[in-house]
């Protein structure tokens, strides 16, 4: 359907490169998360000391880049596809790929289009977290599990919480390592990177706590 990378890039508002990441990702705007923007007026929660919510995330050029995705996203018929044909362009060699490094689930379709997605990329891992859980609720009532290639992990509301129980994967933020349940992600020790942990991707690891910062 697409000639050239620039012809999806553009059917989507482009991807994001995470200095953090290994690969590629996708991002929104974290002030329309559905659930996040609640989050983030409690103190304690996961949500409070966003880090999508300041630096560069808010220079206007990067919001009006993020609302771009989001209108894309929401009315694009296009989206789907060009998506697929940018992963596999991207991230045929790293073979992961990150959904929403700032932002959120908007919908049920949503979900069911990264699903999409993901079964027609099987060479490449997604990682999908999310705090919608009423949507990954309805949409496994609906369709069942998701793909072996999508780990969706539920992400704790509160600091020093614990995992949701209702999906078997799952991340939570704690204020120190003796806090830490599963796994606890090692950034903090690689100049803030993945490096070669591939942890948030694996389906075997059911729970994976990141320190606050």
């Amino acid at each position: 359907m697409f000639n050239t990378v620039k012809e999806a890039w553009g059917e989507v508002g482009g991807l994001s490169k995470p200095s953090k990441m290994p690969s590629y990702g996708y991002s929104l705007s974290a002030f329309k998360c559905k659930v996040g923007s609640k989050l983030r007026k409690v103190l304690n929660s996961t949500c409070a000391n966003c880090y999508a919510l300041k630096g560069r995330y808010i220079f206007p050029n990067v919001q009006e880049a993020l609302d771009k995705r989001m209108d894309k996203l929401e009315n694009n018929p296009k989206w789907v596809d060009a998506m697929i044909f940018l992963i596999r362009h991207y991230c045929t060699k790293t073979k992961v790929f990150r959904w929403h490094d700032s932002g959120d689930l908007q919908s049920v379709q949503h979900l069911i289009n990264i699903v999409n997605i993901a079964e027609c990329t099987p060479n490449v891992k997604h990682w999908l977290p999310t705090r919608e859980v009423t949507i990954v609720k309805k949409y496994k009532d609906l369709f069942g599990e998701f793909p072996s290639n999508l780990v969706v992990r539920i992400s704790a509301t509160m600091v020093n919480g614990v995992p949701h129980k209702f999906h078997e994967h799952s991340s939570t933020v704690a204020t120190s390592h003796d806090l830490a349940i599963g796994h606890l992600c090692p950034a903090p020790k690689q100049d803030n990177k993945c490096g070669d942990c591939r942890a948030c991707w694996d389906t075997n690891i059911k729970n994976v706590t990141y320190l606050e910062h």
